[in-house]
């Protein structure tokens, strides 16, 4: 074990936060760091994930020099609460963020919630956000927080998807500015900005650390394609729909490679952490009238987006720092999008506020295939669902599914409030995650005290959860 890597998790073990000695420490190398995040990527959808046709060098090579991740996940299996989630380190129904936040909605991050840029930014990184922001219902707008106030200096980015598609959008806005129309591809465009930024930066003080986050709305509908990669995926496809969305994975992939390219070109590449991930799965083909181009694939997860299955939050991992991360590993313990917070605090020597409730916990062991030390379950609690049971749970080898006895609910407030915190679980199954990637064999009859034991687990910490979740005022 490297000796620098094996004192931060040695510290991590003698203590829950990081303490003085840790800050220290950490204040020695402030490792630059980039969350790079895509929008509805399928756990099956890149090549070294086993897609038979899309082709990812760039995330490939990627992955051969670091860590690919077999049991990698989002905070949430839709869009914005899996976006409050990384940003917090806690589960995003603390936040009150349960669902999808359509724009123009009351519903946000509020500026209550402590974000990993804001504890990086004061322990003197610099902030990039470049991308799909979608942690608020009114964006661009003075009556909810904005990039900005999450403790970003520069931020980039749209409500939601790009409009009208990924080519040529034109709802862009640059610090609180519109830019109209622009010309190239999403993707590209969320890479070309983030370089300008992190030259810009280096530039005015080389030795200052930074923090991108970089969140490509690719491959979200509404799909637009380089019309030489749908060339070359069109023999390769069963419909020219599924040959746009080989190519939009592509793309993205290609605009991967020109943001590493580009960290080796500054000489700031090899103390820098990467990780690559997505915010949940993949869209359902046709489940809504937009989603025809919608060919990601889970495989071999059940589910898809929007499900508690595993396919709707099991995700894409791959994380790169030459400095620290063994090349070629392939690591199996368990992470979360939700311990991006204290892995990054830990780094940086920064400490989250005192009584903070975090939902997720440092990811270093992991980089030396070891598992992360968990005092609490993995919990998601999604009460708009598609599939019958809306409570999961990840307990080191296991995952638990439940129902609860309401109906479906895009959100929490003091209308549904009494009936919500009165719910039922109920219906319990229990698998064996490790082994049945696929969630096919519920043991729950045939291990009736494995059974007993999960399903007491999973009402602790749902209780728990439900307890410290937000709730709004019905206007």
């Amino acid at each position: 074990m490297k000796p620098l890597l094996f004192a931060f998790i040695s510290i991590a073990s003698l203590c829950a936060n990081v303490n003085s000695t840790a800050a220290e420490e950490a204040g020695k190398i402030k490792p630059n760091m980039i969350v790079i995040l895509c929008d509805d990527l399928g756990y099956g959808d890149l090549e070294c994930y086993g897609h038979p046709h899309i082709r990812t060098p760039h995330l490939n090579k990627l992955a051969k020099e670091g860590i690919r991740f077999t049991n990698f996940y989002s905070a949430a299996s839709v869009c914005s609460p899996a976006r409050v989630g990384l940003l917090t380190g806690r589960s995003p129904n603390r936040a009150g963020v349960y669902d999808f936040i359509p724009g123009g909605r009351e519903i946000y991050m509020r500026s209550s919630e402590v974000t990993v840029a804001q504890l990086l930014k004061k322990q003197g990184y610099a902030t990039c956000m470049s991308g799909k922001w979608h942690c608020n219902g009114k964006f661009n707008s003075s009556q909810q927080p904005q990039p900005d106030a999450a403790g970003f200096d520069h931020w980039f980015g749209t409500q939601n998807n790009a409009s009208p598609s990924h080519e040529d959008p034109k709802n862009f806005v640059r610090n609180g500015k519109a830019v109209g129309e622009l010309k190239g591809f999403s993707c590209q465009l969320v890479v070309d900005e983030a370089l300008g930024w992190l030259k810009d930066q280096q530039a005015s003080n080389v030795e200052q650390p930074f923090f991108m986050y970089v969140a490509f709305h690719e491959p979200h509908e509404p799909i637009a394609s380089p019309k030489t990669l749908v060339d070359h995926y069109r023999s390769l496809a069963s419909t020219e729909n599924e040959a746009r969305y080989f190519a939009n994975v592509a793309n993205m992939d290609k605009a991967v490679g020109r943001l590493m390219s580009a960290l080796k070109e500054l000489k700031v590449d090899s103390n820098t952490l990467v990780v690559f991930t997505s915010d949940n799965g993949p869209e359902t083909l046709k489940r809504y009238r937009r989603a025809k181009n919608s060919y990601g694939r889970a495989t071999p997860l059940r589910g898809m987006k929007l499900w508690t299955t595993d396919a709707g939050f099991r995700v894409a991992g791959i994380m790169r720092w030459p400095e620290q991360i063994k090349a070629g590993q392939e690591v199996d313990h368990t992470v979360s999008s939700l311990d991006f917070l204290p892995t990054f605090c830990e780094l940086a020597g920064a400490k989250p506020p005192t009584g903070l409730e975090l939902d997720g916990v440092s990811f270093l062991p992991a980089l030396e295939n070891k598992a992360p030390v968990r005092t609490k379950p993995l919990l998601w609690v999604f009460y708009n669902a598609l599939n019958e049971r809306r409570i999961a749970m990840r307990d080191g080898d296991w995952k638990v599914l439940a129902r609860i006895s309401i109906d479906k609910a895009t959100n929490v407030t003091s209308e549904n409030e009494a009936e919500v915190k009165a719910a039922v679980l109920s219906d319990f199954q229990i698998f064996k995650i490790t082994e049945d990637v696929g969630e096919a064999n519920d043991l729950s009859s045939s291990m009736p005290a494995k059974a007993g034991e999960l399903k007491q687990r999973l009402l602790d910490n749902y209780k728990e959860l439900l307890e410290g979740s937000h709730i709004w005022n019905a206007k």
